[in-house]
């Protein structure tokens, strides 16, 4: 019972670490990755370059938006065992395939088949869902958002430092290989993890849905995406579930704007306003935004809702998001530290806004007799857009003003997600609870 009960936990945890390493392992190298690709097809306009950085990034949260409704349908058909390995074996193959990319176009096929394959996050949290008792369901889904934030600060920390191995480590790397392939050797790392954890995941993951609890096979596994939209549109016509909800919708939007955009403004030359930073010195701020994220998520956030409400935890959050990242292109180049300060305001805000209106949903769902997991699955479904939207947005205003003068400039893109985190705030300064999450220790 001990080897059942604890042993698929430890794979399902790696499992989601390695997915979230493959997602963040490419951020700190990504924006000169697709620098360069654009450059080598004759695309030298800063504006139209830059913009296919927002794309690339965009189209891995497309492809997850796309198929973790299909994944999760065929897990409820076939198991979860098999899907989760998919998941892995796509990871293993497309991470390698992104780092010998020699085209835009590769470059932008490797990354959605890579988030195809990362779809399967669902289907590890309904595995949870299948092996655990009523009350070890929440303890352990808290396991997958540690793994979360674990990925989230190691990722970008081993992207900067394999990046450009030739000029960065030297020997052995100093072949013609990696000159030809600078980021090949952080998408090879992410390739192994995922071997590993396949590997693992063979000998060592039981299935944990028998075949007489699957679903019958009639009807299209397409029909998932169908239900989500159709979820997405009910769930709008709630109140305070609606809100909620879309509240987090412009949080996550505005704060999808800064994944493309930050490295856009560290790496530009200081000449033109930016630090003129390497990877590496990013992969170093993003570790620091992954740390910050587990101590508040991880230790600090039960504390905070002892003391404090739930609804103003999650106002203090927005309102520190939005001041982060608004202020990231103030920071001048001689004191590139400051932009410690603007990390830790948006990384502290994330932390305090996510778990809390997490709960204060849950609980607003629950008062007003929805079913949660139609609102959880629709809460999931206007993040994805959101993830999908903003990278794009911000990647557009930025190819339009990166080389404006006046009110148009490089902080165009900054300033419009700090406005979002303005209507976020309006939002929830109207928001009229139901009244259980507004009492402290609700959490």
């Amino acid at each position: 019972m001990s080897q059942k009960q604890h042993s698929p936990m430890s794979v399902l945890f790696l499992v989601v670490l390695v997915d979230m390493i493959g997602f963040t392992i490419v951020i700190p190298f990504l924006t000169y990755y697709v620098q360069d690709l654009a450059v080598a097809e004759g695309i030298t306009d800063v504006g139209s370059r830059d913009l296919w950085v927002g794309i690339v990034i965009a189209v891995y949260s497309l492809a997850q938006f796309i198929f973790t409704p299909v994944l999760g349908s065929l897990s409820d058909r076939m198991g979860r065992r098999p899907i989760l390995m998919f998941g892995l074996a796509s990871n293993t193959v497309f991470f390698t395939v992104f780092g010998l990319s020699g085209s835009l176009g590769m470059a932008i096929a490797a990354r959605f088949l890579a988030g195809a394959g990362n779809g399967n996050i669902a289907v590890a949290r309904a595995y949870i869902g299948d092996i655990s008792e009523p009350e070890m369901i929440a303890r352990r889904m808290g396991l997958i958002g540690a793994a979360f934030g674990l990925g989230f600060m190691i990722g970008p920390f081993i992207g900067g430092i394999l990046s450009d191995p030739a000029n960065g480590i030297g020997a052995p790397f100093d072949g013609q290989l990696w000159i030809d392939y600078p980021y090949l050797l952080p998408c090879v790392f992410s390739s192994a993890l995922s071997l590993l954890s396949l590997f693992l995941a063979i000998t060592r993951l039981p299935e944990s849905l028998p075949p007489e609890a699957r679903k019958s096979s009639e009807g299209s596994v397409l029909s998932g995406i169908g239900g989500m939209m159709t979820n997405i549109v009910k769930v709008l016509r709630f109140p305070i579930v609606s809100t909620l909800v879309s509240i987090n919708f412009l949080f996550l939007m505005g704060f999808s704007m800064m994944h493309g955009t930050f490295i856009l403004f560290t790496s530009m030359a200081p000449a033109d306003g930016g630090l003129g930073w390497s990877e590496l010195d990013n992969g170093w701020i993003f570790a620091f935004i992954g740390l910050l994220g587990v101590v508040i998520q991880g230790i600090l956030i039960g504390p905070l809702t002892d003391r404090f409400s739930m609804p103003r935890l999650m106002l203090v959050g927005t309102l520190l998001c939005g001041l982060g990242i608004a202020s990231i292109p103030y920071v001048p180049s001689d004191v590139s530290g400051l932009i410690f300060a603007s990390s830790a305001g948006l990384a502290i805000g994330n932390g305090l806004f996510s778990p809390t209106q997490s709960a204060m949903l849950t609980f607003e769902t629950k008062s007003g007799g929805y079913e949660l997991g139609m609102v959880m699955g629709a809460q999931e479904g206007f993040g994805a857009l959101a993830r999908i939207i903003g990278p794009l947005f911000a990647a557009y205003l930025w190819s339009l003003t990166v080389q404006g003068t006046g009110l148009w400039t490089y902080h165009t893109c900054f300033r419009v997600a700090g406005i979002i985190f303005v209507f976020a705030t309006i939002l929830q300064l109207r928001l009229r609870l139901s009244g259980e999450p507004q009492a402290r220790g609700a959490a």
